[in-house]
């Protein structure tokens, strides 16, 4: 058996945050069989404050990169929740990250590895995932990054 997930975050130093309530009218997981979804989660501080600006012109590669691991670390927060037990992961299937920048910004990959990175750090090998990076011209409420995940579960 793996390392107990909340002695990672620990290690780590990460306290999760009460994670951010939904925006609209959807939820923020969906358990359907062993998959969870986790809705698409923003860089929202603990307090609610929201991290916005335009990657590539106001915000840098590596502020960027600290917006999704903080938008990993909502993510987790969410499946914590949702779950109960973080160690009922058994593996982040999909992450796919959505990055609001300029139009010659071409380094969305290195951004959402902040989310993809801590995801490794905290589930271990069960972190690794299939991901997408894509460039957009606008995200909800002019955050920097939006990202939503599936991840496989057990009972």
């Amino acid at each position: 058996m793996s390392e107990d997930v909340y002695a990672r975050l620990q290690r780590l130093g990460i306290v999760l945050p009460e994670p951010p309530p939904p925006v609209a009218s959807y939820v923020p997981c969906v358990l359907h069989g062993s998959s969870l979804y986790v809705s698409g989660q923003g860089p929202v501080e603990p307090g609610g404050r929201m991290r916005i600006g335009l990657v590539g012109a106001d915000i840098s590669l590596e502020q960027a990169r600290d917006d999704a691991r903080l938008t990993a670390i909502n993510i987790i927060a969410h499946m914590h929740v949702h779950l109960g037990d973080l160690n009922r992961v058994e593996r982040m299937l999909k992450v796919f990250g959505m990055v609001r920048a300029v139009p010659e910004f071409g380094q969305q990959p290195e951004v959402i590895e902040g989310a993809s990175a801590l995801f490794i750090e905290v589930f271990g090998e069960r972190g690794q995932h299939a991901r997408s990076a894509v460039g957009l011209a606008s995200l909800p409420r002019g955050i920097t990054v939006e990202i939503e995940a599936i991840a496989a579960v057990r009972d």
